[in-house]
């Protein structure tokens, strides 16, 4: 294994730190560049998640200064720095747009300008370009639907139907050939971040790899923002013992995968050329029902405290996406190892020390006053 002088912007986060602890360990020269943002880890925060055998940059990834600085003697790039939040990023949109479009632009030309420094690029995306995932219909063959319609949603008819034989879907694996359809501002930055690293990288011959991660969970999950990954959200309203609200009718499934999983992925992209200048799902292929994963943690941390399944909807949500890990399988040699039922314990015996501000009822309350639930 060669190793390597590696940038991780957003390497004080939830995938960042693990991914940097990992670098560390197999014997790479890390640099993180973090600005810290408060909503994510806390004010006055501390880089408390950055391993000490990294070097650390407080910056913000749109400074050109400070992304100048910490490309000196870098050869690998890991781009992991993003604002996060599906519902939050329906009202504020500048700040989603400048922390993930500009700044992957800034990030982008000052790589340019150390050509041909940068030896290797990999952009952290989201199966939230998806929009929804793939089905299948018994009459209509492999089917890629939208969203739901208004009226469908207000009748609480929850599950796809076919728009042409009116049929109920049945989700299968979502492969990277489905058309992208992101249903929310946060959705089109991260499909934004992709395609810039990939057609940058395709045009200036810099190797450029996008994992598209599915639902990530795992420890350093930041409990108190109410706008990061479900398992978070539940975990933090269990530990102020609250029940966990459910929108729609709790069976809308996800393809949730461990934290560790993802970094193997990265480190796996990071050896090889084979996935280079392609797009590449990180996900498990098993799908799980948002329902199930609030009781696994509700019962792992003896709780009982049984789901608010609120019977609403949310404009944007998917019904199911599920992930096609074959490309990752042939192109990466990934296979997931940690499944749900083994990463749930793990995570909750963190949790366990944990305090978390649950903020889930004042977020879903500004949604509401922006009509985004309904």
């Amino acid at each position: 294994m060669q190793t390597r002088n590696v940038l991780v912007t957003g390497g004080a986060g939830f995938v960042g730190s693990h991914l940097v602890d990992a670098l560390v360990a197999e014997g790479h020269r890390v640099r993180v560049l973090d600005a810290l943002v408060p909503q994510v880890h806390g004010a006055n925060a501390v880089p408390r998640n950055v391993n000490p055998g990294a070097e650390f940059i407080c910056a913000d990834v749109c400074s050109r200064d400070a992304v100048d600085k910490a490309l000196e003697e870098i050869d690998a790039v890991f781009h992991e720095a993003a604002e996060v939040g599906v519902g939050q990023s329906m009202y504020e949109i500048e700040r989603y747009v400048r922390a993930n479009d500009l700044g992957t632009a800034v990030l982008l030309e000052a790589i340019l300008a150390r050509q041909p420094q940068i030896k290797k690029l990999i952009v952290a995306s989201s199966m939230s370009i998806y929009g929804e995932g793939a089905y299948t219909c018994e009459s209509c063959g492999i089917v890629y639907p939208q969203l739901r319609p208004n009226d469908q949603l207000l009748d609480r008819r929850w599950e796809m139907e076919c728009t042409t034989c009116g049929k109920v879907l049945t989700a299968t694996g979502t492969p990277e050939e489905k058309p992208l359809f992101p249903t929310s501002v946060y959705a089109v930055t991260k499909q934004d971040q992709e395609q810039f690293c990939l057609a940058v990288g395709r045009s200036y011959k810099i190797p450029t790899v996008a994992l598209r991660y599915f639902n990530v969970y795992g420890t350093r999950q930041a409990l108190s923002n109410p706008y990061t990954g479900v398992c978070a959200i539940f975990s933090a309203r269990l530990l102020n013992g609250h029940a966990p609200m459910i929108f729609e009718d709790g069976e809308q499934s996800r393809d949730f995968v461990h934290v560790s999983d993802i970094v193997q992925a990265n480190l796996l992209a990071l050896e090889t050329d084979r996935a280079d200048y392609q797009a590449v799902n990180v996900g498990t292929g098993v799908a799980t029902s948002v329902r199930a994963v609030c009781n696994l943690l509700a019962d792992g941390l003896g709780l009982d405290i049984k789901p608010e399944i609120v019977g609403r909807y949310r404009e944007g949500d998917i019904r199911h996406c599920i992930s096609d890990i074959t490309k990752a399988r042939k192109l990466l040699g990934y296979e997931p190892k940690v499944s749900l039922n083994q990463g749930i314990p793990e995570l909750l015996t963190w949790v366990r020390a944990q305090a978390a501000q649950d903020q889930v009822v004042s977020a879903t309350a500004e949604l509401e006053s922006r009509q985004l639930v309904r």
